[in-house]
């Protein structure tokens, strides 16, 4: 008898499988691995130009807020500026106010031109702030040169510091804008330097001026929270529905280091908070 042959194999064992589907390459292999990449995530606001971050129209809007109230508070800033220059005792006083008005204006102009580059008018974005502002400086009108120099010293203080503590959960253009218009016009400096004057030259102006301090202090951040309360975009984003916003814990810490930084100041004018 003739022996059985035993089947062949293949050479390829392979060759009798399935065929593995084909490999992603590429863009496919990018989006495959997004897909499953439990750490892949949405940059973060901060993360981004104002390209992409203005594609959510409720942060477009909170932004738009929020330059229309900072474009006002410096026109208001330059308004106020002129006018205490009235009061200046000296030639050079009423100079250094002039240059300092100058500089407010110009930060004015560079919010007023953003407004216009992101196709938004200007008039109506300030609008909403016109009147609250208005009324601030209304019910807090200094009665002589050094309570104006106090009430800008302290004031504009307390609303730079709200700003810059924004300013880093915004958008990468919206965010430099904003600081670069908070810069130091010399204010501070001279402010600081005149009410040290007046008070080593009667130790009794440092009680009357410390009082009006604390009155400046309340009515400014109460008048920023009514803004903010009014306005839904902004109150949106502070507290985290939009952008990179701040959570309850974080708003308090924030109007703490608000507070904290008001103390020092006061100190530096030679003042109690």
């Amino acid at each position: 008898m003739q022996a059985m042959e035993t089947p062949e194999t293949p050479e390829n064992p392979a060759a009798t499988t399935s065929p593995a589907p084909p490999q992603a390459t590429g863009a496919d292999a990018t989006d495959a691995t997004d897909a499953t990449d439990p750490t892949a995530r949405t940059p973060r606001v901060a993360e981004q130009d104002w390209a992409g971050a203005s594609a959510d129209p409720r942060y477009r809007a909170a932004v738009v807020d929020l330059l229309g109230a900072l474009a006002y508070g410096e026109l208001a800033a330059f308004e106020r500026l002129a006018e205490d220059a009235k009061l200046a005792p000296s030639l050079s006083d009423k100079a250094a106010l002039a240059r300092m008005a100058s500089a407010e204006f110009h930060h004015f102009e560079q919010l007023t031109e953003r407004l216009r580059d992101i196709e938004e008018d200007p008039t109506a974005a300030m609008e909403p702030f016109a009147a609250p502002l208005d009324e601030f400086h209304r019910m807090t009108a200094p009665s002589d040169w050094l309570e104006g120099l106090v009430k800008a010293y302290v004031g504009d203080a307390i609303a730079a510091d709200f700003y810059r503590e924004v300013a880093s959960r915004l958008d990468t253009d919206t965010s430099s804008l904003v600081l670069r218009v908070l810069d130091d016009t010399g204010y501070a400096s001279f402010a600081v330097e005149k009410v040290r004057a007046a008070i080593e030259e009667d130790p009794r102006t440092a009680g009357r001026l410390a009082l009006w301090a604390r009155r400046l202090m309340g009515e400014a951040l109460a008048q920023a929270q009514r803004v903010v309360a009014d306005r839904d975009a902004l109150s949106t984003m502070l507290v985290g529905g939009v952008a990179d916003g701040f959570d309850l814990a974080e708003i308090g810490r924030m109007f703490s280091r608000i507070t904290e930084a008001h103390t020092r100041r006061m100190a530096a004018l030679g003042l109690s908070a």
